[in-house]
């Protein structure tokens, strides 16, 4: 007979408790976000949202409270400012409890799958306390989190390797076509070396002699996602296409998603299939670009724009990071302040002549396979990690 967590527990002697003896739980400060570009880590439900000059936390566990990112889990052992919209979570007594592990044991606990609320989903302080969970003594407790913070450690080595890569990347980018030193006939940066420009009544600002403005709607296909009905068990039983809401398009780039759909969905919903290789927008709450690594379906908070034979991804992506701050400034509603597909389609694009763009693709795209691949490899050791990590929370796993 398969025998339950509590069973376990006593079976290796480990205590079985509830959370309220063992974390401290309070809510980040502010609905909105404080970013002014300050050294301290700025967390919303989602992960880090930007810098502030002051903190509010110090070597804690992040708990989403409130969105579509409820119930995550994140660890951060620096000082950092969270909002509202997280749970900063300490241990009690770190002699019973060593908050490292706890933030491993959370993660084992699966908090998304107690949130209440459909349309705003949250997790409250009373959801957290009534959980209980498993305690081995403290020395056990590090032993597994030695195990854990190992894999841990190359999925971080990876995420920073790709933020250097795509750090890399965009600066390219806004070399060329921000500030138009891109290379000209001689090899010479075009402006600095007194390229001719001309003044843009569209854009405000002097731009390249010749080179064409037009709505991004007009030179790309922007398409807005739907969600299918799931009260029809055909969209969703047994699903092999991968279904994103807005938060999971949050992060660069999409290697996975956590709910699947069927064939029948993508055809008789309002949901939009996208190949891998499109450029997703989320356009509600927090604005986020990001380049799909899988063939996937977008819901309606997300925009998806297609590649065409001119405009790529790679020059799509960095062109939307810089648009956020005016996008931003666009959204309307109290509650869950949003933009529409239309804001996207009117927004107004360079049309750089097609031999510049073809030099500038050749020189950042194996940047962006190199950050693909390497996300492919987190995402592989996440599953990993994520594998060991019930077995040994439950003691179904000892280490030596």
């Amino acid at each position: 007979m398969k025998k339950n967590i509590k069973e376990i527990a006593e079976l290796n002697k480990w205590q079985y408790v509830p959370l309220s003896t063992l974390f401290s739980f309070q809510y980040g400060d502010g609905n909105t976000n404080p970013s002014n570009g300050g050294k301290y880590p700025v967390y919303g439900a989602n992960g880090i949202i930007g810098g502030y000059d002051k903190y509010n936390s110090e070597s804690a566990i992040i708990i989403g409270h409130m969105g579509e990112n409820a119930g995550s889990v994140i660890w951060e052992d620096k000082k950092h400012f969270v909002t509202y919209n997280g749970t900063i979570t300490t241990s009690k007594d770190e002699k019973k409890l060593f908050l490292k592990y706890g933030y491993y044991n959370l993660l084992n606990l699966n908090l998304r799958k107690i949130c209440a609320g459909s349309g705003q989903p949250f997790l409250s302080y009373d959801d957290l306390n009534r959980l209980y969970t498993t305690l081995p003594n403290l020395p056990t407790q590090k032993k597994i989190v030695t195990v854990l913070s190992a894999l841990d450690y190359k999925i971080a080595l990876n995420r920073r390797m790709n933020t250097k890569l795509e750090q890399m990347s965009k600066r390219l980018y806004n070399h060329w076509f921000v500030q138009f030193d891109f290379p000209n006939a001689d090899g010479k940066p075009y402006k600095s070396s007194g390229g001719k420009m001309e003044y843009n009544e569209t854009l405000k600002r002097e731009i390249p002699e010749g080179w064409k403005v037009k709505r991004l709607g007009d030179v790309c296909e922007i398409v807005l996602g739907g969600t299918p009905s799931t009260a029809n068990n055909e969209f969703w039983d047994n699903g092999t296409i991968s279904w994103l809401n807005s938060g999971e398009v949050g992060i660069f780039p999409i290697v996975e998603s956590e709910k699947k759909i069927t064939e029948i969905a993508v055809e008789k919903s309002t949901t939009e299939f996208l190949k891998a290789g499109s450029v997703t927008l989320s356009i509600t709450r927090y604005l986020r670009p990001s380049i799909l690594a899988i063939d996937a379906c977008i819901n309606q908070s997300v925009v998806g724009i297609k590649e065409n034979d001119l405009f790529k991804n790679c020059f799509l992506y960095p062109y939307l990071q810089n648009e956020i701050d005016r996008l931003m400034s666009l959204r309307t509603g109290a509650q869950q302040p949003h933009i529409n597909k239309k804001i996207v389609e009117d927004s107004f694009i360079n049309i750089p002549p097609k031999e510049l763009m073809e030099k500038y693709e050749k020189k950042v795209t194996p940047i962006y396979l190199q950050i693909i691949n390497i996300a492919k490899e987190t995402q592989k050791l996440t599953v990993l990690r994520d594998r060991l990590l019930p077995l040994l929370m439950n003691g179904q796993v000892e280490v030596k």
